[in-house]
């Protein structure tokens, strides 16, 4: 006995430990983290920002469905890893792409959503550090051939570097960088890095961004395979990547730099050039420059999600109005509000004084929601819908159920004879398991819908899928363990008629050693007897049945 409510007290202070961290990490993020004490909400509850990006096509050309339909695949999965939740990617009028943030997207999001042309691997020919504005640019040291070749054999020849390129790349100005236009694939260009740092010659496209088939990020390691302390971008290459990479890092590994170099270009800029160390057969290649995991990270998403099939230019952005707003959040509150006084007050018909432990169950998942939530949207760019708003509601049921379960649990063994402290633990043996099987089928479900669906529905599954996981942790340390600590008081333990768990109020008389004697069939006993009956098990009724033929034989 002592043993059981020493567990149920230390699970207690296991959910008091949980509420603190959530209540502390919650609290250093308003802190230092700039976030909120309360959920920020998504498109439909607060409104947002509204981009519409324009194809950039050949005078004539035409943009398909597909053509479409990828770039707004990519976009989304741009906006996703940015951490931006409830974002709408649409299209509008068969040629424009609508993209819709809740709230003020930060620059990075911004720029991630505007870097929609092409992305591509291109040879470094030459580079500088970029010219002053305003200043006579000085000429460059390096000289092309005098007589370069008629015709340049692959894309990183020299030869591309005519006297005329040379002398634009000289007076050449990062301000004058068109991010709009793209660039022929089979010609060299002048660019600058992203930051406007560094000018570049670049020669032909020799992997195009289409071809990346992943980029993760992973700890830098050097040849013998041993972590060097940094962080790496691990490149996975399909179609005419491999051959592409292995062709480029065979003719330039080795060269001065910057001829052993290769840049990856997006939006006509370079995010960076990239030194060449080793020939790459296998299409898989590691990408290291000092980098921070944040900023690994971030080119590893841009180098995964890149790759668009048209490019695009912002052709308009403006600050839009919600389409549901504080009506329908108080709509949404209300029927939650309303659900969760149907559930309070049928636990205290069905349950007596047990319908308390419900109430008190309940506000404890309020808590746990509310702070994870509020965390979430502090952290990881989680924002309410009224999709999400619907989770929370049907999360109420859930919980719910969960209670019915384990207190029937406890009914059918103290129809059984059991004590109550017997009860309770045999009880939740059996209920625990059900009720993890029934969370398993509801979490899975969330999973799928998530992994499956875009928008507001994946903020439901979200949100569905946090709350059953809490459903658990509610159920585990503290539904169980306060009936323990209520157990050992009298007005449980003796069954009182107001407990919930009055055994002859549930059908069972007691005779003595386990056993029962047959209710008697009048008044508050035939009530008692026909509940019996009820929750007899087909083995019960058929051992009856035969003793009962016995008798008259």
């Amino acid at each position: 006995m002592a043993k059981a409510r020493s567990r149920g007290a230390r699970a207690l202070i296991w959910l008091v430990v949980l509420i603190a961290g959530l209540v502390g990490v919650n609290f250093s993020a308003v802190q230092w983290g700039g976030g909120s004490w309360s959920p920020q909400l998504a498109l439909d509850l607060e409104g947002g920002t509204q981009i519409v990006l324009a194809p950039v096509v050949a005078e004539g050309a035409q943009v398909t469905q597909e053509q479409l339909d990828q770039a707004v695949a990519i976009i989304r999965q741009r906006v996703d890893a940015s951490g931006v939740s409830e974002a709408e990617i649409t299209t509008q009028g068969g040629r424009n792409i609508v993209v819709a943030i809740p709230g003020e997207p930060d620059a990075a999001t911004m720029q991630r959503i505007q870097a929609s042309a092409k992305m591509e691997f291109r040879p470094v020919l030459q580079s500088a550090a970029a010219n002053v504005p305003g200043e006579t640019p000085a000429p460059s040291e390096s000289t092309p051939p005098a007589e370069p070749a008629a015709t340049p054999e692959n894309a990183w020849d020299q030869a591309w570097i005519t006297p005329e390129l040379q002398a634009e790349f000289d007076a050449f100005q990062c301000a004058d960088v068109d991010t709009t236009t793209v660039a022929p694939a089979d010609q060299p260009f002048i660019t600058c890095s992203t930051d406007q740092t560094a000018r570049f010659i670049l020669g032909p496209v020799t992997v195009e961004g289409s071809d990346i088939a992943d980029a993760q990020v992973s700890a830098a390691t050097n040849s013998q395979g041993q972590a060097t302390g940094g962080w790496a971008v691990n490149l996975e290459l399909d179609g005419e990547g491999p051959a592409g990479f292995e062709a480029t890092t065979r003719a330039i590994t080795g060269l001065p730099e910057p001829q052993n170099q290769f840049a990856v270009v997006l939006d006509s800029t370079v995010l960076m050039p990239i030194s060449s160390n080793a020939i790459i057969t296998d299409g898989n290649a590691q990408i290291t420059g000092g980098f921070t995991q944040e900023a690994a990270q971030g080119l590893a998403d841009q180098l995964r999600f890149g790759a668009l099939p048209i490019g695009f230019e912002v052709q308009s952005n403006e600050t839009i109005s919600a389409t549901l707003g504080a009506d329908q959040l108080r709509a949404g509150l209300l029927a939650g509000l309303i659900g969760l006084i149907l559930v309070v007050v049928y636990s205290v018909f069905q349950y007596r004084a047990l319908g308390l432990v419900v109430v008190l169950s309940l506000g404890i998942a309020a808590i746990l929601t509310y702070l994870t939530v509020t965390f979430l949207s502090s952290t990881e760019g989680y924002r309410l819908s009224l999709a999400g708003v619907a989770g929370l509601v049907i999360a109420i049921g859930i919980t719910a159920d969960s209670f019915i379960v384990y207190f029937e649990r406890i009914r059918d063994e103290l129809r059984e004879g059991k004590h109550l402290t017997s009860a309770l633990e045999t009880g939740w043996k059996r209920a625990f398991r059900t009720i993890l099987v029934s969370d398993a089928v509801s979490f899975l479900a969330a999973v799928i819908l998530f992994l499956l669906s875009v928008g507001n529905v994946r903020g439901f599954a979200f949100t569905l899928g946090i709350t059953t996981f809490i459903d658990i942790v509610v159920v585990a340390l503290f539904t169980h363990p306060l009936l323990r600590l209520l157990s050992r008081t009298s007005f449980f333990s003796s069954g009182h008629r107001w407990s919930g768990l009055d055994p002859q109020a549930l059908g069972a008389v007691y005779r003595g050693r386990a056993k029962f004697r047959e209710p008697v069939a009048a008044g508050r006993g035939a009530r008692s007897a026909k509940e019996a009956q009820k929750r007899q098990t087909i083995a019960e009724r058929k051992s009856a049945m035969a003793a009962s033929n016995g008798k008259e034989d």
